[in-house]
Parts: structure tokens; C-alpha cells; sequence
């Protein structure tokens, strides 16, 4: 897969969701409220998009374009599908997406709202929408003096999109009748379908360069780093995925096996910066990625002590249960440019950028642990700037 073309793929897809764009065409529109009491299908309705109210298609219009939002490996994840499900999502999906007749496509998605619902005690009253279209990409870039409209050369990649959201009540107000000249007690029954907020769902199939792979599927999840395995799983048919969160925590475990829990602050920077120039200096074609013997170089070139190959390789087996376990370097770095690390103490919490954690120290003054920050400016607190001590 083309990971950075990936991350403008769903940038170029996400821009497309807006009413009335020349590059997207919405055909049906599907929702199924399922009951949390019963776990069932309460009622479902399918209509043509462009039928709906102006107002509800700005609603979801906002919905979808949330729903793909987000940083991929930490909201959205680009998976793989299997084919050796009973009744596998792949199949499902994929026939979805071909067939011209709307009552097959209702029947199929629902088919996919019975294996949502299997297995799965829902907290809420739920409601699952699918939407079916197609949208359009140019072939190539063209210059602005071309006389041929870039419309005329397009890619038309059609799409199936679901979006799971969540229900609640309205609460109880006070409401003044401007009629009647009086206070009234207002109770309104009706749940609220939280749009803003989708819980997860996903866009079939993912694209890259242009071009449609029906063997994959760009999973959303509604929480940062919280994926739904078995969501993953049991309703897709995919194959598990590794948040960054989780391929970070990989990390920080094996360099504590190999150099041990305490490390100087600027060798956490130099560490920081060595895997930011593998992921700057990697080409755009695929995700920059750290072996065993990637980690070994990365630790001796930053400053720890007695690292060796076979001692990385070993904790490779110790944490992740396979020596050739390759490690996405960009999940292992914080956002290089901002403020990115949190140094937590009981007195105060401290922002650092990746590449400013140098000037950071913990000293031993008169008996007691301090944070020592090097500065080349006056610190100023509350508008007062301090007074500079020699120690």
C-alpha cells in the first residue's frame, strides 16, 4: 500500500462530501434502528439520496465527512479482508457494490446489520446508515493550459459507506408558550441520533492511487487509538490491527529489556531523532519500518551502552513473540514539531517537542530530584519574569 498516497486518498474522498458536488453522487440512503432491549431490527427505510430534505443531507453530509476523519493507524485503519467466514463481509460488500438493483443492496446490508447485532449487546438504542454512490478522481494531474476538461478524463470509483451512531434522550425542559402566555413542562420522547458522533463504521473498498481494492476496507473507529476488535473480526471479516498507540508501547518495552527502565533525557532525544530521519528519509511508496537490527543501530547511535544485535533480537522474542517483527516508525516518534511529550510530576506537568527534549534534565539538587529546563530566554510567569539564580 502507498501510505503517504493513502493519507491524501482519504483527504481527496473526505472533501467530496458536500451537497451538490459535481465529483460525488449519492444514490440510495439505508438506516436500521436496532432496539438495545430486543437486539433487533426495530425498522429500517431505504431512499434515493436526493430525495431527502436539503436540511437532513447536510446532517449527514457532516456525519460522513467526521466519520473519515482522523490519523491513520490511531482513527482509521486500512485492513485486509478474509474470505473464510461463513458468510464472509468481503462477498457481501463486494456484491453490494455491483449490483444495480436496490433491493438487493437493501437485503445485503442488512444481511451485514444481523452480524453487527450477533454476538454484540448494544448500551443504546442504535442506528446503522449505509450509503451507496460513486465518486470521481481524475487520472492525472493536467496542466491549466490543457483545453480538454479534466472532467473529461476521470476514474469513477463506486463506494459503499456505513456509519454506526448512537442514540440518546432529549432532556426535560421548561418551555414559555407565547400563545397561551404560560409556563409549560415539555417531555419529549424522541431519541436523538448523535450524527456528530458516529461510533465507528467504514468506506468499501479503499483506494489507493486511484484506484479501487475490493480486498480491503477503511475501518473508522469512533475513539482514537480504540479500534473495535471485534467489530474487526467478526463483522468484517479483517484482519486484526495494531493501533500506534499499541505499536509504541511495543517499542518503549523492547528498549527498556535491552538498556534497562532509566535513560538520560538526551538519549530519548537522540532516540527521537533518529527514527525521525528514517521516517524522513524514507521513500513516499511505503510506511518506514524498524527490524531488530533497525533498533540495535538506532540505540548505539544515540548513546546507550552495551547494545548488540543479539541482545535486541532477544527482546524482540521476549515482547512481541517473533525476532522479525517490524515496528511502523512513525508510530514509534511523537509529532516531531510540537509539543508532543508530557513530563508528569505531582507539582506540574511539562510539554516538550521531541526535538527540545535535550534541554531537559533531572538533577540531583541538595538531596532532592528537580526538573532542569535550559532556556535561552527569561521565564515569565503571570506577566513577573523570574529572577535568574546561580546554583
Amino acid at each position: 500500500m502507498n501510505w503517504v498516497m493513502q493519507k491524501k486518498e482519504i483527504a481527496y474522498i473526505r472533501k467530496q462530501f458536500k451537497l451538490d458536488h459535481e465529483r460525488l453522487h449519492i444514490y440510495d440512503i439505508l438506516n436500521a434502528y436496532i432496539m438495545k432491549e430486543t437486539n433487533e431490527i426495530y425498522h429500517f427505510e431505504r431512499h434515493p439520496f436526493e430525495l431527502l430534505d436539503r436540511e437532513k443531507q447536510e446532517l449527514y453530509m457532516s456525519n460522513f465527512k467526521k466519520l473519515l476523519s482522523g490519523e491513520i493507524d490511531q482513527k482509521l485503519f486500512e485492513l485486509k479482508l478474509h474470505e473464510e467466514a461463513e458468510m464472509p463481509t468481503k462477498t457481501m460488500l463486494h456484491q453490494g457494490l455491483v449490483t444495480g438493483d436496490a433491493d438487493e443492496w437493501t437485503e445485503l446490508m442488512l444481511g451485514l446489520v444481523d452480524k453487527m447485532m450477533a454476538d454484540t449487546k448494544f448500551e443504546r438504542d442504535t442506528v446503522v446508515t449505509f450509503i451507496r454512490g460513486q465518486y470521481y478522481q481524475p487520472t492525472k494531474a493536467r496542466s491549466e493550459e490543457s483545453e480538454v476538461s479534466e472532467s473529461d478524463e476521470m476514474f469513477a470509483n463506486p463506494f459503499i459507506l456505513c456509519s454506526i451512531n448512537s442514540t440518546e434522550q432529549q432532556k426535560k425542559t421548561l418551555m414559555f408558550d407565547y400563545v397561551e402566555r404560560e409556563y409549560k413542562y415539555n417531555v419529549i420522547v424522541d431519541p436523538i441520533i448523535k450524527l456528530s458522533a458516529p461510533q465507528q463504521g467504514f468506506f468499501y473498498p479503499s483506494v489507493t492511487e486511484g484506484y479501487s481494492d475490493v480486498n480491503r476496507i477503511l475501518y473508522c473507529s469512533g475513539k482514537v487509538h480504540f479500534p473495535d476488535q471485534h467489530f474487526i473480526e467478526e463483522v468484517l471479516n479483517a484482519e486484526k490491527t495494531v493501533t500506534a498507540l499499541e505499536e509504541r508501547a511495543i517499542f518503549e518495552e523492547i528498549v527498556k529489556e535491552v538498556a534497562g527502565e532509566q535513560l538520560d533525557a538526551a538519549v530519548i532525544a537522540q532516540v527521537y531523532e533518529e527514527i525521525h530521519q528514517v521516517v524522513e528519509t524514507q521513500e513516499e511508496d511505503e510506511p518506514a519500518r524498524l527490524d531488530y537490527r533497525d533498533v540495535e543501530r538506532v540505540l548505539t547511535s544515540s548513546g546507550v551502552d552495551n547494545v548488540t544485535v543479539e541482545k535486541v533480537e532477544r527482546a524482540f522474542e521476549t515482547i512481541v513473540d517473533n525476532k522479525n517483527y517490524e515496528i511502523k516508525a512513525s508510530s514509534v516518534v511523537p509529532k516531531f514539531t510540537s509539543k508532543s511529550i508530557k513530563i508528569d510530576t505531582k507539582v506540574a506537568t511539562i510539554s516538550v517537542s521531541p526535538q527540545d527534549l535535550k534541554y531537559v534534565r533531572q538533577v540531583n539538587y541538595q538531596g532532592r530530584r528537580c526538573i532542569l529546563i535550559e532556556v535561552d530566554e527569561d521565564a515569565v510567569i503571570e506577566g513577573f519574569t523570574l529572577n535568574t539564580e546561580t546554583l
